[in-house]
């Protein structure tokens, strides 16, 4: 089948899971992309280690709270409003993106910093903010997945802050349908947007030649150096992780990519 007649041929795939995936979809059909999950990713929340309700029992002695996505965000709601009839004061909430920001503002009624639209890698941005430069001594509680963000972690701890994680929810990885897996395995689809390093990772194992010629959209420089390593020949990088650059991003790559092979 030719590209001008491929039935796939404005078909965007996506590796992002959850809720943020559904309003991926709606940013990309607002571009006139045919957008399909491959749903190789499901987000669980997790019950709390007994060390883990400890520190949220004990929130009221953090300064400042981070959460690295909307997913985290939303089980730390939950988690506090279990345990905490009212908010503890005196706490400076903190996001790696907007849309984290959001369903914390949403869920809270608090105020949320964030790095703004565009501002590239999450976790150097969120580190780049002003009120997390003078930490020291401070005592901070990093809410996200099991895994990952060991940059921020880390790098509180140089500037001297007192890190606890919270690690409220857990990934869970699964094979793409057979459908989904052909469409990669012949790289009959206008392009892949890829947003964590997991999904890279995970996604290999079914991308083929043929795949890794179509366009790659990613979120960060970091995500693009490791496609590059992993042999991508199209990778474009996204300003940052929200729909609307995501979906600006993957337009301008399948304007500019040629069509899909025969």
């Amino acid at each position: 089948m030719s590209a001008s007649c491929s039935n796939n041929a404005a078909t965007a795939l996506i590796a992002r899971p959850g809720a943020r995936a559904q309003a991926l979809e709606q940013a990309l059909e607002r571009v006139g992309l045919a957008p399909r999950s491959l749903n190789i990713m499901t987000l669980v929340a997790r019950e709390p280690t007994p060390h883990e309700r400890t520190l949220l029992y004990d929130l009221d002695n953090f300064r400042h709270i981070i959460c690295t996505s909307p997913f985290a965000a939303a089980c730390l709601i939950e988690a506090i409003e279990a345990r905490w009839p009212q908010l503890p004061e005196g706490i400076d909430f903190h996001a790696t993106g907007v849309s984290t920001a959001d369903v914390l503002r949403a869920g809270l009624d608090v105020e949320v910093s964030a790095p703004a639209t565009g501002s590239g890698s999450a976790s150097e941005a969120l580190l780049a903010l002003p009120g997390l430069q003078d930490i020291k001594g401070t005592r901070i509680a990093l809410v996200s997945g099991e895994g990952g963000r060991e940059l921020i972690e880390h790098t509180l701890i140089e500037r001297g802050a007192e890190v606890s994680r919270l690690s409220l929810y857990e990934r869970q990885l699964q094979p793409p349908e057979a459908e989904a897996a052909a469409l990669l395995e012949r790289g009959d689809f206008a392009l892949l947007i890829v947003t964590s390093q997991e999904q890279l990772e995970y996604l290999n194992q079914w991308c083929t030649p043929a795949s890794r010629r179509r366009p790659l959209v990613v979120s960060s420089q970091r995500l693009a150096t490791m496609a590059g390593r992993d042999h991508f020949e199209c990778v474009f990088i996204a300003g940052d992780a929200t729909p609307q650059t995501l979906a600006e991003t993957s337009a301008m790559a399948w304007q500019q990519a040629p069509g899909i092979p025969d």
